[in-house]
């Protein structure tokens, strides 16, 4: 569980971020999830962009990705939204305490 101070931290590096992975009309796939498992364990840092022809909502799908793949939501912000999961061999990002 993130606490505050940890959350505005991973808020301030996911800023500058681009997408990595966007949601379509296909929706929510098997493969999408295997997707982004693989890219929490090697960036730990995470955007997701929901595009206009798909119906889910962006802080549904976020809590629904965290709960499915361990992960922590950090924000959600119109269509797009940020996850964390802390890497066991990629560790890149320190949280403050």
């Amino acid at each position: 569980m993130l606490r505050g101070k940890q959350r505005s931290y991973l808020k301030s590096l996911a800023h500058n971020l681009e997408p990595l992975f966007q949601l379509g009309k296909n929706g929510m796939t098997e493969n999408f999830e295997i997707q982004v498992d693989e890219a929490l364990e090697k960036r730990e840092l995470i955007k997701i962009s929901i595009l206009q022809n798909c119906d889910l909502d962006a802080t549904e799908t976020a809590r629904y990705l965290t709960e499915k793949l361990n992960a922590e939501f950090v924000q959600s912000i119109g269509s797009r939204f940020v996850i964390y999961r802390e890497s066991n061999e990629y560790k890149k990002i320190e949280l403050p305490k």
